[in-house]
């Protein structure tokens, strides 16, 4: 069949061609080719006026950086690592979070602004509302640079959640098919956030939003299924078994090969197959699984109240083939209430810390946990960042999904300081979590032991005489963040120049609890600093940190 746009497309397109002739001037070739440029830019996608932000503008003139509010640190895990709140606009955050973490983040999940027309939405400092023509066009821009850097840093088996609701669920699967690849779409979930509503227009109640779930290759989830059952039995001393059922959802038209007849060679008795739901091997395989004592008949065991043949599994095969997902099922769409909770739980929740509800809709920690839980089955000691952090839910949810399984999740949080939410929410939450106490210092729990470092984002001016100095002074932020460690001179120490170095090499016995040491590049070490120095783990300050930009200035670093 005809493709009616592509014809109408080459008939311009000819046109163009014939104006180049006509129009032989350097400035209006430019202009004829910027057009065909536009012609024949993509034919399928989400199409949005692309609006720049103030943020945007912000770096043409400056370098962000992290500055480190030093009274904010919070240690209840001394041999613990860091997690991190970043306060400050979540575009520059991720603009540095990509020196640091490009690869590495294992699971992001963010609730971003719904662009309801009710003022949730800020852009350039203004809120945007349902009288603002480019209000979906805003809200596109607004994410697909962030969710650009957020593909950047997701590792092999990386996943990212995204809660939404209908306002712009549509535009957001389309442009994060763009974004990730259409191929890396994992699933889109629905969350039930409330009971229904009455009074609501056209008398449907919208009480579901969801989650957008996209992921790398590697990517696996998986939820704890039930304890299986194992037998030990004394014919198979030391070796437990469970059995499993021989037949399959299919019929014998289907299946074809697995149209036959089971005899229990012992007594002879037969077991026919069931026409509408066929044996799930074939007769040569049911031969080999019985020479191997794999098929058990009804009466083989008087406690197995079985009436046709079952297939035996070792649990030692079970465990080698499972590995670390043992006991694991695949994860389902279908998020059951008692599990992950509604909004009016996540209200509880921040009321029982704050004693008053202090955030609008936040998320319930169940939920988040939940998330985390079936995309780190596997990997304990992920790393776990939400650029949209809001009241710190995701912070709560990973500590104590850690307490509940001995992990070591680690986790970054991102927002801005709008009304104080970081200072005030976000960290006073984590704070209460991790120590036990709230605010007004009435006991919250018993407390869950982690660490965190509170940043904020700054900014050095591209035009600064001293750039490389500047950006030099936020160095130790960056390997603080890097490796999720405190430079603290005991047991990981920085040295920023010669005299650094001799003083560390005179004072050598003196550190004993030594585990890193970070050398800025232009230190030239002795050879008997290499070799002393050598006895622990010794990292050179990466180059990657400012170089671009110290290159965009003009001045090596």
């Amino acid at each position: 069949m005809k493709n009616l746009s592509a014809i109408k497309r080459e008939k311009m397109i000819s046109f163009l061609e014939m104006l180049k002739q006509q129009h032989t001037d350097e400035e209006s070739l430019i202009a004829i080719n910027q057009i065909q440029s536009e012609l024949c830019a993509k034919k399928y996608g989400l199409i949005w006026e692309k609006h720049e932000e103030i943020v945007d503008v912000m770096m043409n003139e400056n370098i962000p950086v992290f500055s480190e509010d030093y009274k904010k640190e919070l240690v209840f895990s001394p041999k613990g690592n860091f997690n991190f709140l970043l306060e400050g606009d979540n575009l520059h955050s991720l603009y540095l979070l990509e020196k640091t973490h490009k690869g590495k983040v294992d699971v992001i999940y963010i609730d971003p602004p719904y662009n309801t027309k009710n003022k949730d939405f800020l852009y350039d400092d203004v809120y945007v509302d349902g009288n603002d023509g480019f209000r979906h066009s805003k809200w596109l821009s607004f994410m697909y640079e962030r969710l650009c850097v957020a593909k950047n840093l997701l590792s092999m088996h990386g996943c990212i959640f995204i809660s939404i609701d209908d306002n712009e669920q549509a535009n957001l699967k389309v442009m994060c098919d763009e974004i990730f690849g259409e191929e890396k779409f994992v699933a889109l979930i629905p969350w039930r956030k409330r009971t229904a509503k009455s009074d609501v227009p056209y008398g449907i109640s919208q009480d579901f939003e969801s989650i957008l779930c996209y992921a790398n290759s590697n990517f696996l989830a998986a939820v704890k299924g039930k304890d299986r059952k194992y037998y030990e039995t004394e014919d198979f001393p030391g070796r437990p078994w469970r059995f499993h059922d021989l037949t399959k959802q299919t019929t014998i038209e289907e299946r074809p090969n697995s149209n036959f007849t089971i005899v229990n060679p012992k007594n002879g008795k037969e077991y026919p197959v069931n026409p509408l739901r066929s044996w799930a091997i074939t007769s040569e395989t049911f031969e080999k699984y019985y020479q191997e004592d794999r098929i058990i008949f009804p009466g083989d065991y008087e406690f197995l109240k079985i009436s046709k043949p079952v297939l035996r599994y070792w649990k030692a095969d079970d465990v080698k083939k499972a590995g670390d997902s043992f006991g694991y099922v695949a994860a389902s769409t279908f998020l059951p209430n008692e599990v992950v909770g509604m909004t009016q739980d996540g209200t509880k929740e921040i009321t029982n810390i704050f004693g008053c509800k202090k955030f609008n809709f936040p998320k319930p920690v169940s939920l988040i946990k939940f998330l985390v839980e079936i995309s780190t089955a596997n990997i304990k000691d992920a790393l776990v960042l939400d650029f949209f952090a809001g009241s710190g839910t995701t912070g709560q949810a990973v500590l104590e999904l850690n307490q509940k399984d001995s992990g070591n999740r680690k986790f970054i949080l991102c927002t801005n300081n709008e009304n104080g939410i970081c200072e005030e929410i976000t960290y006073e939450r984590v704070k209460t979590v991790i120590t036990g106490k709230r605010q007004d210092g009435s006991v919250y729990s018993e407390g869950i032991p982690a660490n965190l470092k509170y940043y904020r984002t700054d900014f050095v001016s591209k035009t600064d005489e001293y750039l490389a100095d500047s950006l030099l002074g936020h160095i130790r932020e960056m390997i603080q963040l890097e490796q999720g460690i405190k430079l603290d001179n005991e047991s990981h120490i920085i040295i920023m120049n010669d005299n650094e170095a001799d003083q560390l090499e005179q004072n050598w016995s003196d550190y004993t609890e030594i585990k890193a040491i970070y050398i800025a590049q232009d230190v030239l070490l002795t050879a008997s600093q290499e070799a002393l120095f050598g006895t622990v783990d010794v990292y050179d300050i990466p180059e990657y940190y400012f170089n671009f930009e110290l290159r965009e200035a003009g001045e090596l670093w």
